[in-house]
């Protein structure tokens, strides 16, 4: 097992690996801007380094000053949390090359599953169902393009080969918009992941998104969890979750779980990953993307099953094997969680930065709170606007949304503006608590009038 764990990431993830870490015996190094060396991750880890001024760019992915403050400290592994380097396979590169373990998957995965067309080729290739689309990335210019959009059928949706969050998106309903749609998807993508390829996908109308999460040994053994339904989104991005999902019967579950399970083992994994699907309303479901990392949502199974995650990442990044098999995972009752982010919900959820003049967390029973808050902390400029993750167990759905309601209603934050209040307008929804939501849940039934928020579907 690991001495000494660095953790390469900020905010709620930083704080909720060092709490791991701590139980488990293992000394942890925080790395941070100059901006967060009052944030709780450096006041609780056993050592801090600034590795740089604000922007991600000079700090949080400035891979030379991690390595180094990896090897001032005597770290023998980092976790690179979620976001930022997470996913980045030179990254883990030079982490075995500088013998430091990196807490993730095995480059080749990363590989397979970072670029959206290979990981769709790769998963057609083991038999996993996909999305019509093109055979790989394509090119505006290409000859091709329309004869590709008109065999997949309009709408079809133009997405970036690398990359994730909405970013090089763009959904088309008429031969007319295409051309233009794949230049801007093409520019976006190169301006967020310097990667502007793209390719074409059938465009799902109203899906579910549907996850499954997955642990793997360097033995082969593959186990899955019961599914988190991620439906309720805004431009792409998550903001409600819960497990497991109203629309999913326990034969479905086996049949996408197994699913994910084979996907996972197409591609050698190893450690903590999601396997992605949409799910249409016929029950037909389709690979989505693989996440090669700790998802922001992994508090939901955790509270489900009582298995901690983060800790079992780390066990199999040391070589451990996992002892035990799906079926013998339990799930107790139902899970929700909602994300609590600086943004003003008012104003399109723009963001709201500031300082916390009043922070009090609600409390049990069934609430867990991850968060790296207080009252007095300022929220900076230069990262996202998660503030913290609202995490609530009841018995059953109904009771775990009268759980949720009550906690948001204890949940108080002064300073800033938060997205509490949309989170009480969606549980009060009765097309929520019929649990009848798909991905574009907000737009056609919170925002139909007021706030339009275009095409949402497949991530």
């Amino acid at each position: 097992m690991f001495k000494k764990i660095l953790v390469a990431n900020r905010g709620e993830i930083a704080v909720r690996i060092i709490r791991a870490c701590r139980e488990m015996g293992i000394a942890t190094v925080a790395v941070h801007s100059d901006v967060d060396r009052n944030s709780l991750a450096v006041r609780w880890a056993d050592a801090s380094v600034c590795i740089g001024p604000a922007p991600a760019v000079d700090s949080y992915l400035n891979i030379p000053n991690i390595i180094s403050a990896a090897e001032i400290t005597g770290a023998d592994a980092i976790h690179p949390g979620y976001g930022f380097l997470s996913e980045n396979t030179y990254f883990a590169d030079i982490c075995e090359s500088c013998g430091i373990t990196f807490i993730g998957p095995p480059k080749g995965a990363i590989e397979k599953m970072g670029n959206k067309a290979e990981a769709r080729r790769t998963m057609e290739e083991a038999g996993i169902p996909i999305i019509p689309g093109s055979d790989g990335c394509i090119s505006p210019e290409g000859p091709q393009l329309f004869k590709i959009a008109k065999r997949l059928g309009y709408p079809v949706i133009v997405k970036a080969c690398a990359g994730g969050g909405g970013k090089g998106m763009r959904v088309v309903r008429v031969e007319e918009d295409l051309k233009a749609a794949m230049l801007l998807a093409t520019e976006e993508a190169k301006a967020a992941f310097g990667n502007g390829e793209v390719y074409l996908e059938k465009y799902i109308e109203s899906p579910r998104h549907i996850e499954f999460q997955i642990l793997a040994d360097r033995k082969g053994h593959v186990v899955y969890f019961p599914e988190r339904d991620c439906s309720i989104q805004r431009r792409h991005q998550k903001l409600v979750e819960e497990s497991p999902s109203p629309a999913v019967s326990p034969k479905l579950r086996r049949r996408m779980g197994r699913a994910a399970r084979k996907a996972a083992q197409a591609v050698g994994y190893v450690t903590v990953g999601t396997i992605e699907f949409l799910l249409d309303h016929e029950g037909h479901y389709y690979f989505m993307e693989m996440n090669t990392r700790i998802q922001v949502e992994h508090p939901v199974t955790e509270m489900l099953t009582g298995v901690d995650l983060v800790k079992e990442q780390i066990r199999l990044a040391a070589g451990e094997e996992i002892g035990y098999d799906s079926d013998e995972i339990e799930a107790r009752g139902h899970v929700i969680e909602c994300r609590i982010n600086a943004e003003d919900p008012e104003r399109d959820f723009t963001p709201s930065p500031g300082t916390l003049t009043q922070c009090i967390l609600p409390g049990p029973p069934g609430v867990r709170v991850d968060t790296h808050v207080y009252t007095g902390y300022t929220i900076p400029t230069f990262y996202d606007s998660l503030l913290a993750k609202l995490i609530v167990q009841g018995h059953d759905r109904p009771a775990a949304i009268a759980r949720m309601q009550r906690a948001l209603q204890e949940f108080i934050i002064e300073g800033v503006k938060t997205t509490i209040p949309f989170h009480q307008q969606v549980m009060a929804s009765q097309i929520f608590r019929e649990g009848s939501v798909s991905t574009d849940f907000i737009q056609k039934h919170l925002f139909a009038n007021n706030s339009p928020e275009g095409d949402v579907g497949q991530a």
